[in-house]
């Protein structure tokens, strides 16, 4: 397993690419890696620098969850294509679906949505000849809150791509970034010269939307949640507002409130927007967006997103609370 950390005091981008580019040859050899790939900054960093190191012979799956972001399956697909990387993209979102049903737990929801995964990438490597490895975007924050590193500690969540390879999964793991934190795994992605719209990009959970809502997940559900966030996001960008905080979402709880459309009587749902200041994610401090801003897209969203009639903010910091609520 490759991991070097960037915690040197000498520690630069270059020297990081340089020298995990090396390792990365010498761990892999002539033997070919299956990737998990989502369209974030990790899973895209990680991969590229395995591409650096063995060209074609990484080959990236990217799996539709059905807990995605509005359009986010084409976009990813048509994003790597541009960038020349090897991916496949998988529809298995009503096999998801279908195991998240009556699953509440925030813990259960995200070990279902691991372990599909795991399977989904067993049945695609099965398909390819002499796949040994299995590359991830793993970083250090999902490492220390899912597990004891170097030393007592408390999981705080687990995360699907840490500690949950079953032994039946006869790969080795190949994790590059596996001790930076997000703003050291950026500037990596810089030096590699990937685009700036794609490195910029807010992280987003491996579980998805699932632990952006609330209890149970359901079709339904995800398709509120992704009129409303898509609005959200396409707002703080507008604004401007998108590259001063740290990671922003929408959350849909699992209650109903009355509200009022016209003359008529409702009793819909209701959203959280989050959003949140920070430098490795470790800590992280509540933004405080403009209240005219929060205003527009609350009634842009009650306005266009028929079950949804209310609209609040949450104004936690990390901690006591977490940045997903899930």
């Amino acid at each position: 397993m490759v991991n070097i950390c960037g915690c040197a005091q000498d520690w630069t981008p270059a020297h990081f690419v340089t020298d995990t580019v090396a390792a990365l040859k010498q761990q892999i050899g002539d033997r070919q890696v299956i990737m998990a790939l989502s369209g974030g900054v990790d899973s895209t960093v990680a991969a590229t620098l395995i591409h650096k190191a063995i060209g074609d012979k990484l080959y990236g799956i990217f799996v539709d969850n059905g807990v995605l972001r509005k359009n986010e399956f084409e976009d990813v697909l048509e994003t790597y294509k541009q960038l020349g990387l090897n991916v496949k993209g998988v529809n298995a979102s009503q096999m998801f679906y279908d195991e998240l049903k009556d699953n509440a737990d925030p813990e259960a929801k995200r070990k279902i949505i691991g372990r599909l995964f795991i399977e989904v990438f067993q049945q695609e490597a099965a398909k390819l000849e002499n796949i040994e490895l299995l590359g991830q975007g793993t970083i250090y924050p999902d490492v220390i809150e899912s597990v004891s590193v170097h030393g007592p500690s408390v999981t705080i969540k687990s995360h699907h791509n840490v500690g949950g390879l079953p032994a039946t999964m006869k790969m080795e793991l190949v994790e590059p970034l596996r001790y930076l934190f997000k703003d050291e795994v950026r500037k990596v992605g810089r030096e590699l010269g990937i685009p700036a719209n794609l490195i910029d990009r807010h992280p987003f959970p491996g579980p998805g939307l699932a632990i952006r809502i609330l209890g149970e997940v359901t079709e339904e559900k995800v398709r509120l949640l992704q009129e409303a966030d898509h609005i959200y996001t396409n707002a703080l960008k507008e604004t401007g507002l998108y590259a001063t905080v740290w990671q922003a979402g929408t959350i849909l709880l699992p209650v109903k409130s009355v509200g009022v459309m016209g003359d008529e009587r409702t009793y819909e749902f209701t959203v959280a927007l989050r959003a949140v200041t920070s430098v490795d994610g470790m800590t992280a401090d509540w933004a405080h967006l403009p209240y005219d801003f929060l205003a527009d897209v609350s009634n842009e969203i009650i306005n266009n997103v028929r079950g949804i009639n209310r609209v609040v903010y949450d104004i936690s910091s990390k901690p006591p609370a977490t940045i997903e609520w899930e």
